[in-house]
């Protein structure tokens, strides 16, 4: 597991990203018909934000609110911009997105105070 967090908290930026990358990718997609899959879409909506929180929350880079405010802003940039895209705006999926983004500044501060960052220079 800490090795797991090690890699997170090292490459914060990357997974950050990729994230971004993923949930405007399935926020935006013009889709037909909204697929079939487990839970509910505010549910998949507070998954999506809280794993985008984590590798920021899990590092704590300077100004790491400033990200949450962010994320927060973005969410609801994605649902301005989702009627153009053949989807559904929902202001109760910004709530969702940012209850999400609590939910994965918990799991990190948890992560942080179980699985401690340990320098190799007392080995």
């Amino acid at each position: 597991m800490t090795k797991l967090l090690a890699l997170v908290r090292t490459n914060w930026i990357a997974f950050t990203l990729l994230t971004l990358v993923v949930i405007t990718t399935l926020s935006l997609w013009p889709l037909e018909d909204l697929p079939s899959v487990p839970g509910t879409d505010k549910t998949h909506h507070l998954i999506a934000y809280a794993v985008l929180m984590f590798p920021t929350a899990l590092r704590k880079p300077d100004k790491w609110i400033m990200y949450g405010l962010l994320f927060i802003a973005y969410s609801g940039a994605i649902e301005l911009l989702q009627p153009y895209a053949n989807r559904y705006s929902e202001w109760l999926d910004m709530a969702a997105n940012a209850l999400g983004l609590v939910c994965g500044l918990i799991v990190a501060e948890l992560a942080n105070r179980f699985f401690p960052v340990t320098s190799n220079r007392s080995r």
